[in-house]
């Protein structure tokens, strides 16, 4: 059955609004449960959104492909745009807006839920250490993402990638945001997770120089992976 496109932009808004809430709120937990390990606090918000990615994934995927992600859905149309694949360039604009407008949500309702003043953050990430960063972690996810759909593998892109952006904390100074939406919904917390609207723009200049660093990937390793761009991340009806 296939889904009609507002189930598919609320299933993105929902899900995307749900990571960034998974992240922020976990990080605030974290904080105050540890309050004197930075480390410990790392451990425990990476956790959270391993797992909690995994499960929006498994929740949301049969509807929208569960991309929660601008970056994705833009190397979705532009891969499958050739062989008439992926999404289409008026479903494209309204997935990226459902994704930030759910971003922003899901920070406002974490800041909710754990009593936080609604706040703009003022934590500075503006290293180039942090920007690299974003290029290596945002060109893993999504080559790692068409890899696996390109493989017949979708069915794997759950635990997989939900497993990656919780390594991708560790082995990047940024802790890897790796999705635009989510930066700009980190903006609206001024809490562990937050991020200074003065840093964001960066931050995403260089997730879209890592989506591009993965297509050239992608396209080197499987010059097909084009014919697969429905079932980006996961198969689903679209």
């Amino acid at each position: 059955m296939t889904s009609s496109l507002p189930r598919r932009l609320l299933a993105e808004f929902l899900g995307t609004g749900l990571l960034v809430a998974v992240v922020v709120g976990s990080g605030i937990a974290a904080q105050r449960l540890s309050p004197d390990d930075v480390g410990l606090q790392l451990l425990e918000n990476s956790l959270a959104t391993t797992f909690g990615l995994a499960a929006l994934i498994l929740m949301f995927g049969p509807v929208s492909g569960a991309h929660f992600n601008p970056v994705v859905s833009i190397a979705d149309w532009f891969l499958g745009r050739r062989s008439g694949k992926g999404l289409p360039v008026p479903d494209l604009g309204a997935y990226v807006v459902a994704q930030v407008a759910g971003g922003v949500a899901g920070a406002v309702l974490a800041n909710a839920m754990f009593e936080v003043d609604q706040a703009i953050s003022t934590k500075d990430r503006l290293g180039g250490g942090h920007l690299l960063s974003e290029v290596v972690a945002t060109a893993g996810l999504v080559a790692l993402i068409f890899a696996l759909v390109r493989s017949n593998r979708g069915a794997l892109a759950a635990p997989t990638v939900g497993i990656y952006i919780g390594a991708a904390y560790w082995f990047t100074s940024s802790t890897s945001f790796a999705n635009p939406a989510v930066t700009v919904g980190r903006i609206f917390s001024d809490t562990f997770a937050g991020i200074a609207p003065a840093s964001a723009p960066a931050f995403i200049a260089m997730q879209v120089v890592g989506m591009a660093v993965a297509i050239l990937v992608v396209l080197a390793l499987y010059p097909d992976a084009g014919e697969k761009a429905d079932d980006v991340v996961v198969p689903h009806s679209s």
